[in-house]
């Protein structure tokens, strides 16, 4: 069955209206390594830990709130306007819950790193990190509701440009305060969090002016005054935000609990390791924007009532993730050496080490391109606990798991590894496993769809 161009052309414009966003997001990650690298090579370790706990709670969190995509969607495709503005303004409630959850959590990161073994030299730089980043966190949640909103209705663009924006502020805010100037001394690492928060805080607050009085959410009436908790609503959103939230916390801690592993073997492991994970963040963007989009249009194809299209728009995110995935891994291979020199600044034995991990992120990056953009589209068929359990069984003890072994046990009579290959060859084992299995997941749940 051919896929219609107009079909083709609206997923192909919002995944790269997304992924031009969702690449001035990790840009802010991007920024921040490249100046703490340049800083010390103790700082760039400490953000590797730091950012590794950071982003395990946040991604979490925010999973429970971008669940609501297919649900906003799939109401704008029954064109049910005035339900779906009362259930984005009770989605309100959730965020509130989210926020003090997440701030609970950084705020007290203590057991996390004495259970990791974070060397005790570091933990002083990453605990002020985070605690900054705690009062970050209620702004960055409620972004992420307004973002997950324009994307259901089809209109990220007006996200994006705030992103992109907001980028221009992020790099000159996190030199300043990370390196000083201007009367105001040095912060070092916790520059790069006071960045983010000030960045954070201008981002939410412009979401806000655009929701009041833009024309685009006035058929919603979203301004309206907040109702109380509507019970049933937010089961709802329980049923696929909390196994959707836990799934992504997985699938994101089976990455980020790498480097704190990791940083047990000292601080050029931690920093090579944080070179390989922020190029491997950048090109999860590309995944990403197609599973959002792509899930967008299913669930909007399915509340419409029309199967056929909703499966044309399944096969063509699941095409376009393949093609571009390959594509980047190739020229990770190809360009390994340079991508090590840029990402790790002035440093010899961070540059080799982690050029050495590159081919390894190529590998890894093409099945967790697949197994991404599945994931989208199967909760826009509401399956989102099958998810959950693939990924503590497969990402969490095959990878994770078998990562730890192959670096610091040995197995079948092989010595311990006591290298971040160890990692990241037995994470991308378990994700091509994932891959697999939601396929065949996404494959059956297709078929039903008549």
């Amino acid at each position: 069955m051919t896929v219609r161009p107009s079909e083709v052309g609206t997923i192909a414009r919002h995944a790269g209206t997304v992924l031009a966003g969702q690449v001035a997001v990790m840009a802010f990650g991007l920024t921040d390594t490249l100046v703490a690298g340049r800083y010390s090579s103790e700082a760039l370790a400490g953000l590797s830990v730091g950012s590794a706990v950071y982003i395990s709670v946040f991604v979490g969190l925010m999973g429970v709130l971008t669940a609501q995509l297919p649900i906003w969607s799939h109401l704008r495709g029954r064109a049910d306007n005035l339900e779906l503005g009362r259930s984005v303004r009770q989605s309100v409630y959730v965020a509130g819950v989210a926020t003090v959850l997440g701030m609970g959590a950084l705020l007290n990161p203590g057991p996390l790193l004495d259970a990791t073994e974070i060397p005790v030299h570091l933990q002083g730089d990453v605990r002020e990190y985070l605690a900054i980043l705690a009062f970050a966190l209620p702004a960055a949640l409620l972004f992420r509701l307004f973002s997950t909103l324009n994307q259901s209705l089809g209109k990220p663009l007006l996200v994006t440009w705030v992103q992109i924006g907001s980028l221009a502020v992020k790099v000159p805010l996190s030199i300043w305060f990370v390196f000083g100037g201007l009367g105001l001394p040095p912060l070092g690492l916790a520059g790069a969090a006071w960045a983010t928060l000030v960045v954070n805080t201008l981002m939410v607050a412009l979401a806000m002016v655009m929701l009041r009085y833009s024309t685009i959410y006035r058929p919603y009436q979203i301004w309206h005054p907040l109702e109380r908790p509507d019970w049933p609503t937010l089961r709802g959103f329980a049923r696929l935000g909390i196994p959707t939230g836990l799934a992504i916390m997985v699938e994101v801690t089976s990455f980020t609990l790498m480097a704190l592993f990791i940083a047990r073997l000292g601080t050029v492991a931690a920093a090579s390791h944080q070179v390989a994970a922020s190029l491997t963040g950048l090109l999860y963007m590309m995944p990403l924007s197609l599973g959002i989009a792509a899930s967008a249009r299913v669930s909007y194809w399915r509340g419409a009532g029309d199967a056929r299209k909703a499966r044309q728009a399944l096969r063509l995110g699941l095409q376009l993730a393949g093609g571009l995935a390959l594509a980047s891994a190739l020229t990770v291979i190809v360009l390994q050496q340079p991508l090590a020199r840029l990402f790790a600044g002035p440093n010899p034995p961070v540059v080799a080490l982690a050029g050495t991990l590159l081919p390894w992120v190529a590998a890894y990056h093409v099945a967790d391109a697949m197994q991404a953009v599945c994931v989208f589209l199967l909760r826009s068929f509401g399956i989102a606990a099958a998810a959950l359990l693939v990924y503590c069984v497969l990402l969490w003890g095959v990878g994770l798991g078998g990562g730890y072994l192959l670096a610091y046990v040995g197995v079948a009579g092989l010595e311990p590894l006591r290298t971040p290959v160890a990692f990241w060859g037995s994470g991308a084992v378990a994700l091509v496993l994932t891959a697999t299995a939601f396929l065949t997941l996404l494959w059956r749940a297709a078929r039903q769809t008549r």
